[in-house]
């Protein structure tokens, strides 16, 4: 008689549940997987954000007229309704999806210190006296002493405690709303040298930690009135990192009014730029802001003569003060494809390229308004709020009292935006995707661009649904490296553009190539890849008419009855030298569109003055791919 065996319920569970576990993983060792995306981690998202945003904690806002807070300064970018300094509701076309308020860090805070009385001020000299005048209605009065006082004669507070207690309320404001995977508030602020070698150009920066709160506390930011030296600027991140744990980086803008000095052939202190220099300056610098409300700064027609597109919101009159006229020398120091060519040379030389940039679009709104279309532009300052008068005012008006070198509202931009490939919208897979410079520049749009450069790439390609993944497996994404070149081989792009939803059909997508040639002269030409139709392309590589434009000025309105949604293309180079140094970078335009000014004459029936662009093509700017031969 064989003997019964009883089994509780659970001991059989837990076999049956081994057999089915010991099967699964006989079949994971010989099967890879149903899912095609699984360890494939790569961006598949584009996150829209604004890394150059000024509250009223930057004294050139809340001290001349900016009422809004921090608080509604991400209110606004969130997709909220507020209300502006002068009282109007206003509210963005879709929310942002991460922004960097980056005030200026010299007497960070103050402004709203004045405005609440704090009392912190009563026991400085110079605090309670601008007090006094702020609390009698002479804010303006208090901000151009300010001005002039601290541009030259430093901090004129000098308190580290004033300034401690200001960087920990916005890094709090920070805090607050933050919200990973919906909304990103990364930490920063804007450093912000004036004072230049022989006038006050500009060589800001706006510097962003990856960090949280706890980290960002542990260090005070650096300001101008330290040095306006940008080693000394680099020092301070070194330092940062050393000490207080930070992971940081800064990106250079407006080198448009920096006469010539944001990518120079000199240190600050006039020797030769080195090793040392070009080593660390790419290290800290992995991006460039190309475009912004005071101008663009891709391209100039005196560098480019050949580009019927370059003469595109150029501010080039002078320094940001209207101090020192512009000359045609200053140039080659001031836009980003003049400097890309030129790090090719100082790359041969030094070994390192310093503008191996991505490039990125901000607004550097002084209003709180990260608004980037031109139907609901709030101008640079709060004074340049909707108006019927706003249209003849100043951004800056000379220091030195010459209009011939002051700066119109009627030229103002409407704004650019950053596009970074990320792989979720957090701290720190945004800064990461920044670090890698997978990141393009839109002059206020929100077209989506993706483009991909490797030597094995078909045709055909461009049309699968895999894309994306082809795109990594085969290639590399803009801001990537295409090292030595294989036999017969010529580099291969894969493009993929798409309008902006609420936004203008799209007009022709171009590949913008610099090299530097056998004679170790830079040179730079324009492919155009793909125009919209029916138009040809010629054998010299460029569209051989212009879009029709249907922007009716009077109605400030156009439609989409030209252009495409979606440009799809393949482009390989041929003129390839596998011995030359060379980079290569996607210009998306869109058809032509009212500009803001536009607006404004529909709205309020003002005058517009003749200089005013009032139709423009925005544009998208990718980070180029870079191609280095062997050594």
């Amino acid at each position: 008689m064989k003997k019964k065996i009883t089994l509780h319920k659970t001991a059989v569970a837990v076999m049956v549940s081994g057999l089915f576990a010991g099967a699964a993983l006989a079949q994971e060792e010989t099967n890879p997987g149903y899912s095609p995306f699984v360890d494939k981690d790569y961006p598949r998202t584009v996150y829209f954000g604004d890394t150059h945003m000024h509250s009223a904690f930057s004294a050139d806002a809340g001290m001349l007229g900016l009422t809004m807070s921090a608080e509604d300064t991400f209110r606004f970018a969130r997709g909220e309704e507020v209300k502006t300094s002068s009282g109007m509701r206003a509210k963005i076309d879709r929310p942002l999806d991460f922004m960097v308020l980056a005030d200026h860090s010299e007497n960070l805070g103050l402004a709203p210190m004045l405005l609440e009385g704090n009392e912190m001020l009563l026991e400085n000299e110079t605090g309670k006296r601008w007090l006094e005048l702020y609390q009698a209605g002479l804010g303006r009065q208090v901000y151009f002493e300010w001005a002039s006082r601290s541009a030259w004669g430093g901090d004129q507070i000098n308190d580290p405690e004033v300034n401690r207690v200001s960087w920990h309320r916005l890094l709090e404001v920070n805090e607050r709303f933050n919200e990973p995977g919906i909304f990103t508030a990364l930490h920063g602020y804007e450093w912000s040298s004036l004072n230049g070698q022989d006038a006050p150009s500009n060589l800001h920066r706006v510097v962003i930690f990856r960090d949280g709160i706890d980290v960002a506390k542990q260090t005070m930011p650096m300001s101008a009135f330290k040095s306006h030296d940008p080693e000394r600027l680099w020092d301070w991140m070194e330092d940062a990192e050393k000490n207080a744990g930070a992971t940081l980086l800064a990106i250079p803008h407006n080198g448009n009014l920096s006469n010539g000095l944001m990518f120079p052939n000199t240190r600050w202190n006039g020797e030769p730029i080195d090793e040392s220099y070009v080593e660390t300056r790419a290290r800290w610098e992995p991006l460039y802001e190309v475009t912004q409300i005071k101008g663009d700064g891709e391209a100039h027609p005196v560098l480019s003569p050949d580009d019927e597109f370059a003469d595109f919101g150029t501010w080039d009159r002078s320094d940001i003060m209207g101090w020192k006229a512009k000359t045609d020398d200053m140039l080659p120091g001031e836009y980003a494809r003049e400097a890309l060519k030129t790090g090719l040379k100082h790359e041969e030389e030094l070994g390192t390229n310093p503008y191996q940039f991505g490039v990125i679009g901000a607004t550097d709104s002084h209003s709180s308004f990260a608004s980037t279309r031109a139907d609901n532009y709030f101008g640079k300052m709060a004074e340049g709020e909707p108006s019927a008068h706003r249209i003849n005012g100043f951004v800056v008006k000379s220091a030195v009292g010459d209009d011939a070198l002051s700066s119109r509202s009627y030229e103002e931009m409407i704004g650019g935006l950053a596009a970074v490939w990320a792989t979720e919208n957090t701290r720190e897979a945004l800064f990461d995707a920044m670090q890698r410079k997978e990141v393009y520049a839109t002059t206020g749009n929100r077209m989506s661009v993706r483009v991909f450069g490797g030597w094995e790439f078909e045709e055909s390609d461009i049309y699968s649904p895999y894309f994306v993944d082809l795109g990594y497996s085969k290639g590399v994404p803009m801001g990537g490296d295409l090292v030595d070149a294989p036999k017969n081989a010529v580099p291969r792009f894969m493009i993929q553009a798409q309008r902006d939803a609420m936004g203008a059909n799209l007009e022709r997508v171009q590949v913008v190539k610099g090299w530097l040639d056998s004679d170790g002269e830079t040179q730079e030409r324009i492919y155009d890849v793909i125009v919209s139709d029916g138009r040809t392309i010629g054998e010299d590589g460029r569209a051989r008419e212009a879009v029709a434009s249907t922007v009716d000025l009077k109605d400030a309105s156009y439609n989409n009855s030209v252009g495409q949604p979606i440009m799809e293309g393949f482009w390989q180079d041929p003129d390839f030298d596998p011995n030359l140094r060379a980079f290569y970078y996607v210009r998306v335009l869109e058809i032509p569109t009212p500009n803001w000014m536009a607006y404004d004459a529909k709205y309020f029936g003002n005058e517009i003055p003749a200089e005013a662009v009032m139709e423009i093509q925005n544009r998208a700017y990718t980070s180029a791919i870079w191609y280095t031969p062997a050594k």
